[in-house]
């Protein structure tokens, strides 16, 4: 298989499993637990090579994932003391574990090639030379495989407990309530998260890591309100920006994780002003709308307070209006223009007058 596209299937299985997940972090306000874990695994790495004495044993996945999921029980341990906040316990919980597993490094590994960067720190365009060679044949980049089992794992579990997800996600008394555990799916949500995070971290980088799973997920958040749109749309976004990403790194010769990770930062940001729904474009105009909604209510309002009285002459001129709603004059004159075009009011003797038209839009809203 050709180097070039076995980088590509690489980084688009990466992709793909952590924006499956990453979906529920950031629905479940867990998004910086990415980064806890990607830390923290280190210590259940390090214990399990002492126990193994191999960097390639495959229990360092399972010490890996171990360390992960401990590390969120104890930020929610730390968080239902109602000492602290959640951003308080993880800045607690995962520098310490992290610390311990690089004194643990630093005095008794000082031999052996267990470092930070060995683990940590990946390299796509180093995926080609980590073969899987079954019975002397060479069926490819090792990372494919190792990523496309976890995958398959994450789909099956979404797939299978998707339900269980969405309501433990969006309700959790109510999946108590029906009889699910949502102590269980979280944990073993957290396991999955962990088990990925590993699995990606030799193949991409840490950095790569944490952009898949945050980066997409909330761009995705932005265009949907469904889950399972979102789901779709996080996937889809992870996908694309791999592949352009390599490509512009392919095009300047710079870093490939460094060029999908910009890609994902900038789809956020063209996606956080143009979204349909909930960009600043659209925002920064709905509240316009709103603005001018207002004004005009408020001064149909006051037309209609004053409406048959003996002050309403002069309480609906030009300069009764401006004392009373403190408008600038530019925008007096802009309702006023458009009180009249839309025919809410009428100018009569000098002063105005609410139209049939006017009074109904008043009193419907």
């Amino acid at each position: 298989m050709n180097p070039q596209l076995e980088i590509i299937i690489t980084a688009v299985i990466v992709s793909s499993a952590c924006a499956l997940l990453g979906v529920f972090l950031v629905l479940r306000k867990m998004a910086m637990m990415t980064d806890a874990i990607a830390h923290t695994i280190l210590l259940g790495i390090v214990l399990v090579f002492f126990i193994t004495e191999s960097l390639t044993s495959p229990f360092l996945i399972i010490g890996a994932a171990a360390m992960g999921v401990l590390t969120v029980y104890l930020t929610e341990l730390l968080q239902r003391t109602k000492l602290m906040a959640e951003d308080s316990s993880i800045g607690l919980v995962f520098p310490l574990l992290f610390s311990i597993a690089i004194i643990l490094i630093t005095r008794y590994a000082g031999n052996v090639h267990l470092d930070v960067d060995a683990v940590l720190l990946g390299e796509l365009a180093f995926v080609p030379f980590d073969r899987f060679i079954v019975l002397g044949r060479d069926l490819g980049a090792r990372a494919i495989y190792i990523m496309g089992a976890i995958l398959l794992l994450d789909l099956f579990f979404v797939t299978l407990f998707y339900k269980e997800l969405k309501l433990v996600t969006f309700d959790r008394a109510l999946a108590s309530i029906l009889g699910f555990s949502p102590l269980l799916i979280h944990y073993a949500l957290m396991g999955l998260v962990s088990i990925t995070a590993v699995g990606a971290f030799e193949a991409v980088g840490s950095i790569l890591v944490i952009a898949f799973m945050i980066g997409p997920p909330i761009s995705a958040y932005l265009l949907t309100d469904k889950l399972s749109n979102m789901l779709f749309f996080s996937l889809l976004i992870g996908i694309i920006n791999t592949l352009i990403g390599y490509q512009i790194s392919v095009y300047f010769d710079v870093s490939i994780a460094g060029s999908i990770a910009t890609m994902i930062g900038i789809t956020f940001l063209f996606i956080f002003i143009f979204a349909p729904q909930r960009g600043m474009v659209t925002m920064i105009y709905t509240r316009r709308i709103q603005q001018l909604d207002y004004a005009v209510k408020s001064l149909l309002f006051h037309l209609y307070n004053h409406e048959g009285t003996a002050q309403e002459k002069e309480e609906s001129k030009r300069d009764s209006l401006h004392e009373h709603l403190h408008w600038e004059d530019r925008f007096l004159e802009k309702i006023l223009k458009k009180v009249i075009r839309e025919q809410y009011v009428v100018v009569k003797q000098g002063y105005l007058k609410l139209t049939p038209g006017g009074r109904e839009y008043l009193i419907k809203d």
